[in-house]
């Protein structure tokens, strides 16, 4: 059994991760720490998992675990790798955009490797150390990516995402509280939102000449989970010929999946899957992605790292039926 360590249990992406880890067939929970809940059980604060589990939140990090999920606020998996030095056995995913971007990848001779599957799917097969990608990330890199792996990226790209109230983290704010967020819309960070720059990144990784704008504006909605994103831009050949370049790229993702038929976000919530759709307008391709936020946009997605990482079959433990009623 793999021995699996969380970092910060007491968040959403972390009781997710909990979640899915009671029902993994290879994996033990070895301990989920928090500073802030030590001695209570994780029931207290997960409450789905009440009658689930007896395991209770601990101030002890064990330094020879297996596998180490860190599920911290963004700037403290590094302040907390600092003065934790796990076993040269240990891997690590980090959950946060402490290590997502190449010029911060090598940590401590560490070497993280971005954890997008469909994207880096052989570098995670080797990887010890995983850079998870951001929710937001995840639903548009799904979505243009195929484009510029054949290089037919030539004009901006604009997109219009929306996610739910779980993207903000379990910490309440002006913005997050029921009271504003119910029968409430609003965007936030228009064009500068801090995952534009792993989307960049991966797009370059594709097509190396890749010098045009994405011009992205997210959204907050008022409700508790899932993103659906909608990315249109230039393309010069038919919807057929973008459908089969969109098939071809995911042909073997396990989570993935093109479609024909309109989408909507009750198909994908609570599962890791990632549903695109395409459709075209005069010039222009509109590609619509939907996900899970907490799953395919974060816990889901870690412990798809670490099946590919341990080399079972991806999607063990995965297998989540969307919550579509």
């Amino acid at each position: 059994m793999i021995k699996a360590g969380i970092i910060g249990g007491s968040g959403f992406t972390a009781g997710e991760l909990i979640r899915i880890l009671l029902n993994h067939p290879a994996v033990e929970i070895d301990f989920v720490f928090t500073t802030s809940k030590a001695g209570q059980p994780v029931s207290d604060i997960h409450q789905d998992l009440y009658g689930v589990t007896d395991i209770k939140f601990t101030d002890q990090v064990n330094l020879e675990v297996d596998v180490v999920f860190l599920c911290l606020g963004h700037g403290n998996s590094s302040k907390f790798l600092e003065v934790n030095d796990f076993s040269d056995n240990t891997k690590i995913i980090d959950l946060s955009n402490d290590f997502r971007l190449t010029a911060d990848s090598l940590f401590q001779g560490k070497q993280f490797v971005y954890g997008l599957p469909e994207l880096n799917l052989d570098e995670i097969e080797k990887a010890d150390y995983i850079a998870n990608p951001g929710c937001f990330a995840t639903a548009i890199q799904q979505a243009i990516l195929p484009l510029a792996a054949n290089e037919s990226i030539t004009s901006d790209i604009h997109v219009n995402a929306v996610t739910g109230a779980t993207g903000a983290g379990t910490s309440l704010s002006d913005t997050t509280n029921f009271v504003w967020r119910d029968n409430n819309f609003s965007h936030y960070k228009a064009f500068n939102h801090q995952h534009l720059g792993e989307i960049n990144q991966s797009t370059r990784q594709l097509q190396k000449d890749f010098d045009q704008e994405i011009h992205f504006i997210p959204n907050r909605g008022n409700f508790s989970r899932g993103i659906f994103a909608t990315v249109y831009t230039q393309f010069d050949g038919s919807l057929e010929d973008a459908q089969s370049m969109y098939k071809k790229f995911y042909i073997h993702a396990a989570f993935t999946h093109v479609t024909e038929r309109p989408i909507h976000m009750k198909q994908v919530v609570n599962t890791n899957n990632c549903l695109i759709q395409l459709e075209k307008h005069g010039t222009q391709l509109l590609v619509t992605s939907a996900i899970d936020n907490l799953l395919k946009g974060a816990s889901g997605q870690a412990v798809h790292n670490m099946n590919l990482i341990y080399g079972l079959e991806e999607t063990l433990g995965l297998n989540l039926k969307a919550s579509y009623f």
